[in-house]
């Protein structure tokens, strides 16, 4: 399928590696234009090289932590007027209610919330001025079905989850398109942090602890960043216009839900 967004310009965030990479490649193979930011340098730049010699596209690096105003301001000045923005940021860690306390939540919607509806009020007048633009959020899972040990994240990007519901029927009429994609389980550094934390509470390998979680899994297995990436780009792309402010579950069909 030709999704229709060959010459546009994408800043994807967090995109080095894992979900922010395959977003990033899907959109490369679609002939889009892109900027990419993560906070290493060097898995940045290897990432880019790879993406320019199998796609031909325009790729822009800025190594910067993209929460910081600092780094923010760096990025969104390197990234100028774009077409399509994804945004993207690592959790923050698992934990007990009680490991928590207000510097820890202000961190996390800081990171998970704040920063992406900072990079959307910069992004979508730009969009909106054009006439065509399209956002999509990488969120999570326990936005749908919160998560007893992310209670952090499930804080953090329920906030955004809202924030997005308004904001894209907002901006809609201006041809603006916002949705949030929400993985589960992926083979990402994320998902070995995760199981990592089972190895070292219940003292089993990683490969039991993967195991286990691919059995709770309906498609017996761990997502892969090239699919995720896939959807991504639809999401991205003419076809999308039509859908408006949903959040859209990429989970193996882990979270059972009828509505």
């Amino acid at each position: 399928m030709d999704l229709g967004i060959q010459g546009k310009r994408a800043l994807v965030t967090a995109s080095s590696k894992g979900l922010g990479r395959g977003c990033a490649e899907a959109l490369a193979a679609a002939g889009v234009d892109l900027v990419l930011n993560a906070r290493g340098a060097e898995a940045l730049e290897a990432t880019a090289a790879e993406i320019r010699a199998r796609h031909q596209v325009n790729v822009v690096t800025v190594a910067a932590d993209i929460v910081s105003p600092e780094g923010r301001a760096k990025v969104l000045a390197a990234a100028g007027g774009v077409d399509i923005l994804v945004t993207n940021a690592g959790g923050p860690p698992p934990g007990l209610w009680s490991d928590w306390d207000r510097e820890d939540f202000i961190k996390a919607i800081d990171a998970n919330m704040l920063t992406p509806i900072a990079l959307m009020q910069a992004a979508m007048p730009g969009m909106i001025a054009r006439g065509w633009g399209r956002v999509v959020n990488i969120t999570s899972q326990s936005v749908k079905a919160p998560i007893a040990q992310l209670g952090l994240s499930n804080a953090a990007r329920s906030g955004l989850t809202g924030f997005v519901a308004g904001t894209s029927r907002q901006v809609a009429p201006q041809g603006v398109v916002i949705n949030n994609l929400l993985p589960g389980i992926h083979a990402t550094d994320r998902a070995i942090a995760l199981d990592g934390g089972v190895v070292k509470a219940e003292g089993i390998s990683m490969e039991e602890a993967q195991a286990r979680r691919a059995a709770t899994i309906p498609a017996r297995r761990y997502g892969t960043a090239e699919e995720f990436g896939a959807m991504c780009a639809f999401l991205c792309s003419q076809h999308a216009g039509f859908i408006i402010g949903q959040n859209i579950l990429l989970d193996g069909g882990a979270t059972n839900l009828s509505m």
